[in-house]
C-alpha cells in the first residue's frame, strides 16, 4: 500500500468519527508519520499512534495560545502487520479511538481494561 492509501484510510476514519467527536476536538491536529521516534519504542514494540498536549480534563481557564494538541498516526507500524484492508481499517481506528480517548483523558489502564489497550 502506498502511502497516499493509508493517507486516505485514515481521512475515511476520521470522517466516520460522530459528530459530537469531531466537534469536541479543540485545538488538536492529527499528523501520520512514517514512523516514530525511536527514542520513544523503549521496549522496541511497534508504536502505532501517540497523543501529545494537553488533555481536555486538564485545560484550565487560562488555556490559550498553544499549539494545538497532536494525534500522531504511524504508517509503517499499521503496514507491517499485513493485514488486508478492511482490517487495516479497523486497526487504524482503533488507534485513532485510542489516541482521541487520551486526549479526552482517558489513561491507558481504563482503555486496556475496556478492550482498547
Amino acid at each position: 500500500m502506498v502511502s497516499e492509501q493509508f493517507d486516505e484510510l485514515v481521512g475515511r476514519v476520521l470522517d466516520d468519527l460522530p459528530a459530537w467527536v469531531r466537534g469536541a476536538l479543540d485545538n488538536v491536529t492529527i499528523m501520520i508519520e512514517d514512523a516514530p521516534d525511536p527514542e520513544l519504542l523503549a521496549d522496541g514494540d511497534g508504536l502505532l499512534g501517540l497523543y501529545t498536549g494537553t488533555p481536555l480534563p486538564e485545560r484550565g481557564v487560562d488555556y490559550g495560545g498553544v499549539l494545538p494538541d497532536v494525534i500522531y498516526i504511524y504508517r509503517r507500524p499499521h503496514l507491517a502487520l499485513g493485514l488486508a484492508e478492511p482490517e487495516l481499517r479497523e486497526e487504524i481506528a482503533r488507534t485513532v479511538l485510542h489516541e482521541i480517548a487520551h486526549y479526552f483523558g482517558i489513561d491507558d489502564d481504563h482503555l486496556e481494561a475496556n478492550g482498547f489497550g
